[in-house]
């Protein structure tokens, strides 16, 4: 009994201990790239791509086919001999019988077919388009995992500031209807801070769902059950850590290094396959065969089956097309044109992507510029209200200017906010842009 109890405490112990670690973005990213559903999609379409290959590979392997029919002459079949071989009449003879059998097996073997070679050198792109197709999927999950988890970390301090805010309001309404009993100051005083306390609670109630929304999206991206919890971690994001970026002058973009180019790439070569296949369809193609079969004939279905007359045959086919009303040509220009604008598309692309990068950089030094603004602001801001909360504990100014300057501080955090979700999904389109989200991932 004892050892019963002991095993399924034994069983349950790594359960809770993962109920209890905090998830960080490299957990929730890891956890994500092998329970997202969406890898059992690129999945298969790897295996796909091997079986394709596979398929190609067999049109170049030996066939072998197995054929066998049963014929009921219901009327058989005469032919007539001329008069003067047998006799001064013309003869009619049946060189069949009521029953026919035959049965044959032949094996073909392709000796020279051009167009098959070529094909074959189609299966190491279409390979290596699965895999890519794969990276970037998981570069997918990385991207949208970390706006996700970046966005939970941005409402939680939100909520922070609210809560903040609500303390400071709650005080002040708590000092001016203090006031109000005792006949110092007015109703419409405590008015005015009961309704900016009751603004800042609506903020508290949106900022709430928001986060829960955040949370719902991000175990989503992760393919974790969306109604379980994810105890995100998001003290390791409490500072802002500044990517040390590099001078404009001696940052240098390669386009190649990112999946959808290579992608591209590996499209102009399938096509530029494509267009040599439909060429070499005009060349002559050499078969071998050989062939093994009986035949059986009887009166009755019986000796049909049982008086078989065997016969083989082993020889050659050449093909040669010589005329398709130029169904071939029409489709070589086809597969021209088509390659001719993916090489086209790839030096556009190219141009797009270096636009791209060169945008998100230029977002990302001025979100980096704006959040260290507006976290100063925040301070300064706060500083301000001191002063003003004291002159107004003195009687020195009135409630407007306490609640005006208590009003900088909400703008001023939040257009820190702001700036801060800015910051993350400029930082998250950098590596996007750069084709880096593999790299950013490995070092976190």
């Amino acid at each position: 009994m004892n050892r019963r109890i002991l095993t399924v405490i034994l069983y349950f112990l790594p359960l809770s201990l993962c109920a209890q670690q905090k998830w960080d973005l490299r957990a929730c990213i890891e956890y994500g790239l092998k329970n997202n559903r969406s890898n059992a999609v690129y999945e298969n379409e790897k295996k796909a791509a091997d079986a394709m290959a596979r398929e190609a590979l067999a049109e170049y392997l030996p066939k072998v086919s197995l054929t066998g029919s049963v014929d009921n002459n219901l009327k058989v079949q005469q032919s007539v001999i001329p008069a003067g071989v047998f006799g001064p009449e013309p003869l009619k003879v049946a060189f069949s019988q009521k029953y026919n059998t035959n049965g044959t097996a032949q094996l073909d073997q392709a000796i020279y077919d051009q167009s098959l070679i070529t094909g074959l050198k189609a299966n190491k792109y279409n390979k290596q388009q699965a895999d890519l197709n794969q990276t970037r999927n998981q570069e997918t999950i990385i991207y949208n995992i970390s706006n996700a988890y970046y966005q939970i970390y941005v409402y939680r301090e939100q909520l922070a500031l609210l809560k903040q805010n609500l303390d400071t309001y709650r005080r002040q309404m708590e000092i001016t209807g203090l006031q109000v009993s005792k006949g110092v100051t007015l109703q419409k005083d405590l008015d005015k801070v009961t309704v900016d306390y009751n603004s800042a609670v609506s903020q508290l109630r949106v900022a709430e769902s928001n986060l829960a929304l955040s949370e719902n999206q991000l175990k989503y991206e992760m393919g974790y059950p969306i109604n379980s919890a994810v105890p995100v971690d998001s003290l390791s994001q409490r500072d802002i850590q500044n990517p040390a970026l590099a001078d404009k002058s001696d940052d240098v973009f390669q386009a190649g290094s990112r999946t959808d180019y290579q992608l591209s790439e590996v499209n102009v070569r399938l096509l530029e396959i494509d267009q040599k296949r439909i060429k070499a369809g005009a060349l002559p193609k050499l078969t071998g065969y050989f062939r093994y079969g009986a035949v059986g004939f009887g009166s009755t279905l019986n000796p049909a089956f049982t008086d078989l007359n065997p016969f083989s045959a082993v020889g050659l086919k050449l093909s040669i097309p010589v005329f398709d009303f130029f169904k071939r040509d029409a489709q070589y220009n086809q597969a021209k044109y088509k390659s001719l604008n993916a090489a086209e598309t790839l030096k556009l692309d190219e141009g797009k992507y270096q636009l791209e990068y060169e945008n998100a950089r230029t977002k990302l030094l001025k979100a980096q510029t704006n959040v260290e603004n507006d976290k100063r602001n925040i301070d300064l801001a706060r500083s301000v209200f001191t002063t003003t909360d004291l002159q107004y504990k003195k009687g020195v100014t009135d409630l407007i200017d306490w609640l005006n300057t208590q009003n900088s501080i909400k703008e001023a955090q939040n257009n820190y906010l702001n700036s801060l979700f800015n910051y993350y999904q400029a930082k998250m389109d950098l590596a996007k842009a750069a084709g880096t989200l593999k790299t950013f991932y490995s070092t976190l």
